[in-house]
């Protein structure tokens, strides 16, 4: 059992199995079994986005099958359900899951259907390049990328297995969510003044 991250070898692979066994406070994500230490607890502004989506989309999925999930909450993008072979665990800021086998005690197995990132400055580059490609490649079908400092959001469909850039949208705009139809959310009640 590790109980300090210090005991790890940040240079060695790593699987889900190794994951669930350490102790230590500190959030982490594997991406192709590389450890990636998550930022310290998220800004107000971040928080704030976070709480007014989750708010949004809660109340749009009220009794419908879909699930809405936050952080901390385990995504493990593999089609397998063993611990031993996945090397991918990733714990994205908000994620809607359609389909009910991919939910487990642990969290989710598979790719989300709709994966929202905010961005943090020390976590941007992971979201917007590393997150992303890993993201394409899985298969999840809609991804949110917000910058919570300039009140912008980009948006990306996932088609012949490429994500493609569905626009630029700012503060006032009013975003169509692809991957649950008839919901749509405007920004203004997004990116609040704090």
């Amino acid at each position: 059992m590790i109980t300090d991250i210090n005991e790890l070898d940040m240079n060695k692979s790593y699987t889900y199995a190794d994951y669930l066994t350490w102790q230590f406070s500190e959030m982490v994500e594997l991406i192709k079994g590389k450890i990636y230490r998550m930022s310290p607890a998220p800004a107000n502004k971040h928080q704030a986005i976070s709480v007014n989506l989750n708010g949004e989309i809660y109340a749009f999925l009220k009794g419908k099958p879909c699930q809405l999930r936050s952080a901390p909450f385990d995504v493990r993008l593999t089609y397998t359900k063993n611990d031993q072979t996945t090397t991918t665990v990733v714990q994205p800021d908000l994620c809607v899951i359609c389909d009910p086998n991919k939910l487990d005690d642990k969290g989710c197995i598979g790719s989300p259907d709709l994966i929202i990132e905010i961005l943090s400055p020390s976590t941007s580059y992971k979201d917007t390049h590393e997150k992303f490609a890993i993201y394409e490649e899985s298969g999840v079908i809609e991804y949110w990328i917000v910058d919570p400092y300039n009140h912008v959001l980009d948006v990306f469909l996932l088609e012949n297995q490429k994500y493609v850039f569905q626009g630029k949208f700012a503060k006032g705009d009013l975003v169509p969510v692809k991957t649950l139809s008839a919901l749509v959310i405007n920004l203004n009640d997004i990116f609040t003044e704090e």
